[in-house]
């Protein structure tokens, strides 16, 4: 069953559930006792859609038709409303790199309301560079192209790769151009402006709560809380009014599902960049795209996000931990409604290491192949020992993994050519030096032996390793060449570039140009190297 944007079954929970704001001037102010401001998008001269995903057209059950309308371009833009919606930005705060922001909330995003589909599923849709808020500050409310392009393709390319994510139904271009300065250092530029328009179950935050709780404000608390039991975890709810056990339930289910969130990331070399709590999904779902990135050298402590080069705070070793540490804020956050009985909470906080560890060790497990994590087979030494390999030259994360499988898949006989094998992973193959291949002959020869103790053939073998390890990936220089198409008007590669990412797991014929390393010329290039939170 399929609609048009007119029949769209619009319910709204978040704002009728929740105190609002009652003021409606768009200016930058506090916001107390209240969840979120109304707020209409500032309408835009000349919207354009130039990409969609079909998945999330059908997700939302639309025509497929409807994104090549004129309306179509007119409502994700902002610029024309359906009956039924009730534009919003939301009210949160945040710890932001370790210290409290605050009041923050949704500056440069709007929620057009929220739907229900004919299977009972709800979709909050949101656009995102639609305009100031209340939640703005000195900004303006926009975006450019090249975040947009970004965020619009990670968010399909992660939901393809079977990560928990956000999705995005569209790419629209708004007809002006937006003023930024991308490296904060004085050099500003004019530059196309866009919007993206996300789509969640929720797109509430662990900031969401921690705002209130900082403000002592448990009214309003205990509202957020109770409303994202009803709506999104109803599973946990009697036939009474929710309390603290209900609320400790709640948050050792956000615990596991964030614990799941970082084995996702860290198994497809992905670095989120900015895993501040007000972009921490109460749904353990990937949340705000702003200046992430794919390892390509495997580095541990790389990090995508020129605001975080001096600590490191985000990078891609780090990110466990510090989704560790954003649980403990959030715990804080939920503590005055457990009529101090805050042990619940302690013990989810006490479980997620564990949780976090067993789930990495079985994703590991598989990407080597192996039926399960058996340490008293020598399977921690094995991975560390990897690490370390991978590490010590300049090896591609996601080429060497994909073609670990090719060894898995041979005879033992063929141990010889098994580096060869491997080569296309090294960015210089000709500084492989003796020291080095011995090195990895010798973990190569332990793989093998371990290898030995599973008791799937070589071809069953590599159809798993070939079903977790990724082909294509969203490469931060192959979305600076579909950025630099569209910016020159050819918006052909946003789609092609979709296409691919579409099946991450599957080589392609033709395709080759999508799975290679990064070429020299990104390797120091703005956009492909590092990035900044500007928009």
């Amino acid at each position: 069953m399929t609609t048009d944007l007119e029949h769209l079954h619009f319910t709204n929970r978040f704002t009728s559930d929740l105190p609002g704001d009652p003021e409606t001037a768009v200016q930058s102010r506090a916001v107390t006792h209240a969840a979120f401001s109304r707020v209409d998008p500032t309408p835009v001269p000349d919207p354009t859609v130039i990409a969609f995903s079909r998945e999330v057209v059908d997700l939302l059950e639309l025509d497929p038709a409807e994104p090549l309308t004129p309306r179509f371009a007119r409502v994700f833009s902002g610029n024309e409303s359906v009956d039924g919606m009730d534009p919003f930005a939301a009210c949160y705060g945040g710890h932001q790199f370790g210290n409290w922001a605050g009041q923050l909330g949704d500056g440069r995003a709007i929620g057009l309301g929220e739907i229900e589909t004919s299977n009972g599923d709800h979709w909050t849709l949101q656009l995102k560079g639609a305009g100031p808020t209340p939640y703005s500050r000195r900004a303006d409310g926009r975006a450019v192209l090249r975040s947009s392009v970004r965020e619009f393709l990670c968010s399909e390319a992660m939901f393809h790769l079977g990560v928990p994510t956000t999705r995005a139904l569209s790419l629209t271009l708004t007809g002006d151009n937006v003023t930024r300065d991308m490296f904060y250092d004085g050099r500003v530029a004019s530059e196309p402006g866009a919007i993206v328009t996300r789509v969640s179950p929720s797109f509430t935050r662990f900031g969401t709560f921690e705002l209130p709780a900082h403000r002592g404000d448990l009214t309003l608390l205990r509202q957020l809380v109770d409303h994202t039991l009803r709506t999104d975890f109803p599973h946990l709810l009697g036939d009474e009014n929710p309390g603290p056990v209900e609320y400790a339930q709640f948050f050792a289910e956000v615990v596991a599902s964030t614990a799941e969130l970082m084995v996702h990331w860290m198994r497809v070399g992905f670095v989120h960049g900015v895993m501040n709590t007000d972009n921490m999904s109460i749904l353990g779902l990937t949340i705000d795209y702003g200046p992430y990135g794919w390892l390509e050298n495997y580095d541990p402590t790389w990090t995508p996000n020129t605001t975080d080069a001096g600590t490191r705070r985000y990078r891609y070793g780090q990110q466990p931990a510090v989704a560790h540490w954003n649980l403990v804020q959030l715990a804080n956050a939920l503590a005055p409604l457990m009529d101090g009985e805050v042990q619940p909470l302690q013990e989810a906080i006490d479980a997620y290491p564990d949780l976090y560890r067993s789930g990495w060790h079985q994703a590991f497990a598989n990407k080597l192949g192996l039926e399960s994590f058996e340490p008293a087979l020598g399977d921690s030494a094995l991975i560390e020992d990897l690490g370390e390999l991978l590490h010590s030259v300049e090896t591609d994360m996601t080429i060497f993994f994909r073609q670990l499988a090719v060894l898995g898949a041979s005879d033992a006989d063929e141990a010889p050519a098994v580096p060869e094998a491997l080569l296309p992973a090294y960015y210089r193959p000709e500084e492989l030096d003796s020291a080095y291949r011995e090195r990895l002959e010798s973990w190569l020869a332990r793989y093998r032996t371990r290898l030995d103790h599973d008791s799937r053939d070589p071809d069953e073998r590599r159809l798993q390793m070939d079903a977790v390890n990724p082909i294509y990936v969203l490469r931060n220089w192959l979305a600076q060449e579909a950025i630099d198409s569209s910016t020159a008007g050819d918006h052909s590669g946003i789609t092609a570039l979709l296409d691919v990412l579409r099946n991450p797991y599957t080589e392609r014929p033709g395709l080759e140009h999508f799975a290679e390393k990064r070429p020299e010329w990104a390797r120091n290039r703005p956009g492909c190297s590092m990035l900044s939170c500007s928009s």
